[in-house]
């Protein structure tokens, strides 16, 4: 399991919400990118160095910090699309190879490299720009129907990540929230909410304002991811 490049964003208009910028143009760095714990969400602020989030209602933050999706996830889109998709191309920070990012569960840590801890915090919720940026119609139903999202992750511990980094698996919670669940309960399967409860404080914490909503107790809503 290792990394496969570390991705950057670049600002560039976004017509799909009539917001100045987008930052989900990322492509590979050459070198070592810092990674450190952002702020709370509004500010803009990512996990990456040099990188930001331009929708600050919806993105960045603590509980956003880094996207990852899987190499693997990339090539079988690529084929269905009949186009090439580098890495990068869904606007993921990190590029990964070997890892099952899908059935990772919720509260899940990652050691990168010889510094760098993340751990799992929720699942991507594709909205209008990253419909946009592919141009598919239909994207946002297809993506959602597919059920592979990535996972968001939060730092836990900070340092410097880079191509080729191992990925191992540090803590792996006793519980079955994976982020394909909590990406289906959130859309398309709300009577599964319920199960989403025992990953607990790991979860986004707007998810678990959305179970506490939708089901009357501990509950999460679902948010746009660009």
């Amino acid at each position: 399991m290792k990394v496969l490049s570390v991705n950057v964003g670049r600002p560039r208009p976004n017509p799909w919400k009539r917001l100045p910028a987008t930052g989900i143009d990322k492509c590979p760095a050459e070198g070592p990118v810092a990674v450190i714990a952002p702020g709370p969400k509004g500010t803009g602020e990512v996990g990456l160095a040099g990188d930001r989030a331009h929708d600050v209602k919806n993105h960045g933050g603590a509980e956003q910090a880094v996207y990852a999706y899987a190499r693997e996830d990339l090539d079988r889109w690529a084929a269905e699309l009949d186009r090439p998709l580098p890495n990068g191309a869904f606007g993921e920070n990190l590029t990964t190879e070997g890892l099952d990012v899908n059935g990772a569960l919720i509260g899940e840590r990652w050691r990168i490299g010889p510094d760098v801890v993340l751990e799992v915090s929720a699942a991507r919720i594709p909205c209008v720009t990253f419909e946009g940026w592919l141009g598919v119609s239909g994207w946002i139903k297809r993506f959602i129907a597919a059920a592979v999202p990535g996972p968001y992750l939060r730092v836990i511990e900070p340092g410097d990540i880079r191509t080729g980094d191992p990925i191992a698996i540090v803590r792996r919670p006793d519980h079955d929230v994976t982020v394909a669940l909590t990406l289906r309960a959130l859309t398309r399967e709300p009577e599964l909410l319920a199960r989403l409860a025992p990953a607990g404080d790991a979860l986004h914490i707007e998810v678990r304002d959305v179970i506490r909503r939708r089901t009357g107790s501990w509950g999460v809503s679902s948010k746009p991811d660009e």
